[in-house]
């Protein structure tokens, strides 16, 4: 597993991390939504941003959560059609390692 990007936090700004973290919880809690699919949406999110770690982390938390390849897959499609080619270039970089 990659080192956790917060770390840095965890001696200068205690509270800071303390705040991702509460938010973090607060956004993947089980409701309406399935955690899959928050998680599903986050990464969409994060591959439209261009965030490749973020997209290839969140792949592996989705398929714990008990997502298929190919809901990641069509995730990602939504991501395409919103944000454009850009968010499938960084889900191509990030899935290589997941896939």
């Amino acid at each position: 597993m990659a080192e956790d990007p917060l770390k840095v936090y965890e001696k200068r700004d205690s509270e800071m991390r303390k705040q991702v973290e509460n938010m973090r919880a607060f956004a993947f809690k089980e409701g309406a939504l399935p955690v899959k699919i928050k998680i599903l949406i986050a990464m969409a999110l994060d591959a439209s941003h261009g965030a490749v770690q973020g997209v290839r982390a969140l792949a592996n938390m989705a398929m714990k959560a008990g997502a298929t390849k190919e809901e990641i897959a069509e995730a990602l499609r939504v991501a395409l059609y919103v944000c454009g080619a850009g968010s499938a270039y960084t889900a191509a970089a990030a899935l290589k390692e997941v896939f």
